[in-house]
């Protein structure tokens, strides 16, 4: 199974916790690809993924096969070649387009990309091995998004680039990714590489919902995707938690179900710093501590 991930030093909390669902779902060979970046822009410095917390992600996945890897892929002067120059400061940092450079690459075929905050519920074999046909990526209706965008005669069909199916030949055939940063380039947009590669893609296969879940965990969930909901009451507001806030994972979504992988989570990052980690317990008994950022 060909994973990719993107991100700078910053998302290594996410990038843990979302690994360590998918060990703890699938034993298959997982060979994990992290595309990051050394970019500074004069006002903000977007560091690299370390070598060092790769190496330590590496050895964990090899703790379950050991024909698994975590490689790590700079792509900082495919970056600096071609910047999506419009979208620099949209709330998407320019970390979250990196996935639009994997065409220049030398990838495998088939790769299931992830957002970070991404955990896995359930073994996602299954729709790893959803065969794509013609397509060129495939994933799940935007829940917001698809009531808003739509494609010809009001078709539902503008997918959340959280969790997204890769067919890489049939990508660099039509030149997806290329026309995407081009988009990316030229014209600013509101969800800039999600826009485009729904605008873009000639082909996309839709997924049920249960592989990329947006708003609350249901009972066939596969991959529970943490991003911002809208809630009505008491009053009209946003919602954003992360797996990584532990406490509010369980305050503000009563959410348990993944309280042995963010226990997991703590002790580890923990190692990476160095250090030792003290858990207590909550009112439910359930272990957890108090979420900082590894960096």
């Amino acid at each position: 199974m060909n994973i990719l991930y993107c991100g700078d030093k910053n998302v290594l909390d996410g990038l843990l916790i979302s690994i360590l669902s998918l060990l703890k779902h699938c034993e298959r060979d997982m060979h994990i690809h992290v595309l990051t970046m050394d970019w500074n822009d004069g006002a903000k410095h977007w560091e690299p993924m370390s070598d060092e917390a790769i190496a330590y992600l590496d050895s964990l996945v090899k703790e379950v096969n050991p024909q698994s890897e975590v490689k790590k892929i700079d792509v900082t002067p495919l970056f600096v070649r071609d910047m999506p120059s419009s979208n620099l400061e949209t709330r998407f940092t320019p970390c979250c387009m990196l996935r639009l450079y994997a065409d220049e690459l030398d990838l495998p075929d088939k790769m299931l990309y992830l957002d970070t905050d991404v955990i896995a519920r359930r073994d996602p074999s299954f729709l790893y091995d959803t065969q794509m046909g013609e397509n060129e990526i495939a994933g799940v209706l935007d829940h917001y998004g698809r009531w808003f965008f739509y494609g010809g005669k009001f078709k539902q069909n503008y997918i959340n680039s959280g969790v997204l199916l890769l067919n890489m030949p049939k990508i660099r055939e039509t030149g997806l990714f290329r026309e995407a940063r081009k988009m990316c380039r030229e014209k600013k947009m509101f969800m800039p590489d999600q826009s485009a590669l729904n605008s873009l893609a000639k082909g996309k296969m839709l997924l049920p919902r249960r592989y990329n879940e947006q708003r609350r965990l249901q009972k066939d969930t596969i991959l529970q995707h943490f991003t911002t909901s809208f809630r009505f009451f008491p009053y009209f507001h946003s919602l954003t938690v992360k797996p990584w806030d532990v406490e509010r994972v369980h305050s503000e979504l009563k959410l348990h179900e993944y309280d042995d992988i963010l226990e997991d989570y703590l002790r580890r990052k923990a190692e990476i710093r160095g250090e030792q980690t003290d858990l207590s317990d909550d009112a439910d008994g359930k272990a957890y501590t108090k979420a900082y950022s590894i960096n």
